[in-house]
């Protein structure tokens, strides 16, 4: 039996970073909108891409009645975000990461992978930077008194770096049930020849640490992944744990996104299978670097780009923001997607 994700409600669905930005705090999915929030506009439908502008590695939160975006740097923004009060009409709103912290080199294509969650009263940003002194991708941690930002960095040095492994990117935040949080990235051992694995870690309560030793949920392994994994999203939903991630090269039609079944946000994890379970589409090529998100109804949403078209390698196009359903039919997870054709807002 087909069951979709978006009609679990309660304590049967456990979002994972779009969930983590809300958990246990006032502006929770549900609560009642600002006085200062604009009406939400009657929309019927959709078309992907929502956004047609460059906007690789998309990330997307709900605070009250607004959305917002965060993505891997470009147009000069370290962090490139967006507003919007649907998820389908987006206004820019520039740089939430204005200023590096002095470890990180700035640059094009040098900032990656954003995700945000609140805790305390704060809203903290997990993002990758290049180490300037040791030239690896590392895992940074910047704090904001909103999710507008700014966001500010004061460390001397990264969050999180495997600098043995190649370094560490693509954070993810994952709330469990009973209120723990977890950090799940991926190694960037394809840098430089080394193996590729996504792991999870648990976080303090406040987001400041890790705690414990990290875990290696999945390695990889099948064939259409190429020479890396990527990209994780963790999330719960009847008693069973979902990890979907990305796979192979970003610039090339053959980006696409699957999923490990996982005991645990520590694992053990297994592939059940040996195919992606979203891939290339006439208009949608390369689709991945995947978010997940929930509505204002609690109906569950993916986060994704794909480049519109592809000439040679990743020319000739942008990275567009595109949203698509998820659903669950047994231990298979099914994205409705990737669309290019006009689709209904529930």
């Amino acid at each position: 039996m087909r069951l979709p994700l978006w009609r679990l409600r309660g304590a049967a669905l456990v979002l994972g970073a779009a969930v983590a930005a809300c958990a246990g705090d006032a502006t929770a999915p549900g609560t009642a909108p600002r006085p200062d929030d604009p009406p939400a506009p009657a929309v019927q439908g959709y078309l992907n891409p929502v956004y047609a502008g460059d906007f690789p590695d998309p990330f997307i939160l709900r605070d009250g009645r607004f959305y917002y975006a965060f993505a891997t740097n470009t147009g000069g923004a370290n962090v490139p975000f967006m507003r919007s009060v649907d998820f389908v009409h987006w206004d820019p709103l520039g740089d939430a990461l204005p200023v590096l912290p002095p470890w990180a080199a700035a640059g094009r294509g040098l900032t990656w992978a954003p995700a945000v969650l609140r805790r305390g009263g704060r809203w903290v940003l997990f993002y990758t930077a290049r180490d300037a002194r040791r030239g690896r991708q590392c895992i940074g941690r910047a704090v904001a008194a909103s999710p507008a930002g700014p966001f500010v960095d004061a460390s001397v040095a990264p969050f999180l770096c495997q600098r043995a492994l190649g370094g560490s990117i693509d954070p993810a935040v994952f709330a469990d049930a009973d209120g723990a949080l977890y950090l799940l990235w991926k190694n960037d051992g394809n840098c430089c020849g080394a193996a590729v694995s996504i792991w999870s870690q648990r976080l303090t309560d406040d987001a400041t640490a890790l705690v414990g030793p990290p875990a290696r949920l999945v390695d990889r392994d099948r064939a259409w992944e190429g020479r890396l994994v990527e990209g994780p999203a963790l999330w719960a939903a009847g008693g069973r744990y979902y990890l979907l991630y990305s796979a192979n090269d970003y610039a090339t039609d053959r980006y696409a996104v699957g999923y490990a079944l996982c005991a645990s946000p520590l694992g053990p994890c297994a592939k059940p299978g040996d195919a992606p379970i979203l891939a290339s589409a006439p208009g949608a090529a390369g689709p991945g670097g995947q978010s997940l998100f929930a509505d204002a109804r609690g109906d569950l949403w993916m986060a994704y780009h794909a480049w519109g078209r592809l000439v040679g390698y990743g020319a000739g196009g942008v990275r567009s923001l595109r949203v698509d359903r998820v659903a669950v039919d047994g231990d298979a997870v099914v994205i409705r997607g990737p669309t290019t054709t006009p689709q209904p807002l529930p």
